[in-house]
């Protein structure tokens, strides 16, 4: 065991949690890259060594403080020009710490408090910055073109005495645009809201709370809110806050449940500061159902009135999506359903926004649900709705509300059902330039591209869509057949791992919707695994024995690329009169039917269609 001076630079990814709920594969991709073709170079460039590499976290050693401390820099400033192009919600930024001190090493590792003290620094520093020790600072002095921001004599975890830290502050331009996009306003995560209510099937009224709050703060410039996809991995889960803080990479953490009984509601709220565990603020609210949006406007306010946020002059905290209780709460049980996909849950979706419209005529939200049931259930299902009247659906939330996001969606998403491509892309990309966080933009964008055969859109959008809602099993499944022909085989195998694994949630949480089990049977056969593919069509038969929830495309799908062609055959006929516009050009490209398309049956259902 070898014992020297040295300093020592540890660094871990802020938010990687976060980052890898909603993109496992893209985020350990991308951190490859960057440790291979910056991280790599630039340490060994300063005359320093990688100790280890942790998943999120890089510890090194160099024989110069000033060199460990210029890599530092070196490596934050091409990160933020890296950022610079990069969505907010997927940008990657580190933290770092530097210290110098006694280390001991042995077969290559390194340990002491030298290390210890440069780790627990780097909790400190702010997101795509540095934090260093006041020896760092002594020694550096004015070597470097840089300033050091006094954080005061910190009390680290396992250390014994009190150790000054600094911020460092270069004057370079560069670095200080990574300090800005990253850390200068204040952040905050908004956890699942708890359902207390003792029931169930209330669960939609509590996420809907949280989604609805989630989106409010979001509105706000002043502020950096995680988006819904990064915090409902923590749903149902316990809670550490000061770890989710950290893995989120956010400082405060609101929290809270709600019950629901009858007209009746209480919420409790409580605004944690992420970096100590203490309260900022706490409360609880007793309110008719009726009171709900104005009971959010304050839990806002007082979010934005902790946290020291001011409004822009055209900003504002209180605008109601309905002035009835009702009709918002029957949105609520319709987005749940919608989200399901089955033909049941549609009907059942639709129902729930036609109720709130005859409560809400006005009602921007639930003309988005309904447009978007009825636009599904004639594409998929053959239902006879007239599409022209779906596409004046979403035009009159796009009338109601033109700063919707999902309005625009719905029309487009109308419109591609309508066969009026054009539009129909102009509404997707004014939905995006809206809201580019927008499941619903980004996944039917998708399946348009698909259609048009751009496989390198479709692998775009639909691996935004997966990363924008972790519970999306669809986008994960469906891109792989884009990854293939683009020959990304392996983004393709573990996408197909990652939508397997959310498939097989989302059984656990409707075990009678079949849906899951019958994309996930598909891709699985169209790879050659057909005794997986066989296993999972028999779970989807046994939790829809009637064939009802389903049109029974993808088992159509399964049976083709099993050999049994006839079976196969007997499921198009069957289905094929009543699949939209999209859903049959689908059809008509769709690798899974390579080994019938010159069957006589085949040919002659395309052709008595295209008559």
């Amino acid at each position: 065991m070898e014992r020297r001076l040295a300093a020592i630079l540890a660094a871990d990814v802020v938010g990687y949690s976060r980052l890898m709920g909603a993109n496992e594969v893209a985020t350990l991709t991308a951190l490859r890259e960057i440790r291979s073709e910056l991280i790599e170079d630039a340490i060994s460039d300063a005359g320093g060594r990688i100790v280890k590499l942790m998943g999120d976290g890089i510890l090194a050693d160099f024989n110069s403080v000033v060199s460990a401390l210029e890599a530092a820099l070196f490596i934050q400033t091409a990160m933020a020009d890296r950022n610079a192009s990069i969505p907010e919600d997927r940008q990657i930024h580190f933290r770092m710490g530097v210290n110098i001190g006694d280390i001991l090493v042995e077969d290559g590792d390194v340990f002491g408090d030298g290390v210890n003290v440069a780790s627990r620094i780097e909790a400190l520093a702010r997101p795509g910055c540095i934090a260093v020790s006041g020896v760092v600072r002594d020694q550096v002095g004015n070597r470097l073109d840089l300033e050091f921001d006094a954080a005061g004599e910190q009390k680290l975890k396992n250390i014994e005495r009190a150790v000054p830290v600094y911020h460092v502050r270069p004057n370079g331009s560069d670095f200080r645009h990574a300090e800005e996009v990253a850390g200068s306003r204040p952040s905050i995560a908004v956890l699942p809201f708890t359902n207390m209510s003792g029931d169930p099937e209330q669960e939609y009224f509590a996420d809907g709370i949280t989604e609805d709050l989630i989106t409010d703060l979001s509105k706000l410039s002043g502020l950096f809110v995680v988006g819904r996809n990064s915090t409902f991995v923590y749903k149902g889960r316990p809670a550490n806050l000061q770890e989710i803080a950290r893995d989120l990479g956010v400082r405060n953490i609101l929290e809270g449940s709600v019950r629901k009984a009858g007209d009746r509601v209480r919420i409790t709220a409580q605004l944690i500061d992420g970096l100590t565990g203490g309260h900022l603020w706490a409360d609880r609210y007793d309110r008719d159902l009726s009171g709900i949006f104005d009971l959010q406007d304050e839990i806002t306010k007082m979010i934005l009135e902790q946290l020291q946020v001011r409004l822009l002059e055209t900003e504002t905290t209180n605008a109601a999506p309905t002035e009835n209780a009702d009709a918002y709460n029957l949105y609520l049980k319709g987005r749940q359903y919608y989200h399901m996909r089955a033909e049941n849950y549609l009907e059942e979706a639709r129902l729930n926004f036609l109720s709130a419209l005859q409560l809400d005529p006005d009602y921007a939200r639930a003309y988005v649900g309904l447009a978007e049931c009825e636009a599904r259930m004639i594409d998929w299902h053959g239902a006879k709705y007239v599409t022209e009247d779906v596409i004046s659906m979403a035009q009159r939330a796009v009338e109601l509300d033109q700063s919707l996001a999902e309005a625009h969606a719905a029309l487009g998403l109308a419109l591609h059902i309508a066969g009026k491509n054009d539009a129909a892309v102009g509404a997707f990309k004014e939905a995006l330039s809206l809201d580019p966080l927008c499941y619903e933009a980004h996944h039917n964008f998708a399946r348009y591209y698909r259609g048009e055969l751009d496989h390198a859109r479709s692998a775009y959008h639909f691996i935004r869509a997966l990363e924008i809602r972790p519970d999306d099993y669809r986008s994960p499944l469906i891109v792989l057949t884009d990854l293939d022909v683009l020959g990304r085989l392996d983004e393709r195998d573990r996408y197909l791992d990652m939508g397997l694994k959310r498939a097989e949630e989302a059984v656990l949480r409707h075990p009678d919707n079949p849906d899951p089990l019958e994309l996930s049977a598909s891709v699985l056969a169209s790879l050659g695994r057909f005794g997986e593919a066989r296993a999972w069509l028999a779970r989807a038969n046994a939790a829809d024995p009637d064939g009802r929830s389903t049109n029974g495309y993808n088992v159509a799908c399964v049976h083709a690329l099993l050999g049994e062609t006839e079976r196969a055959l007997d499921w198009l006929e069957k289905i094929y009169p009543g699949l939209g516009h999209v859903q049959r050009n689908w059809m008509h490209n769709d690798p899974d039917f390579d080994t019938i398309r010159d069957h006589p049956r085949f040919k002659r259902m395309l052709g008595e269609t295209s008559e």
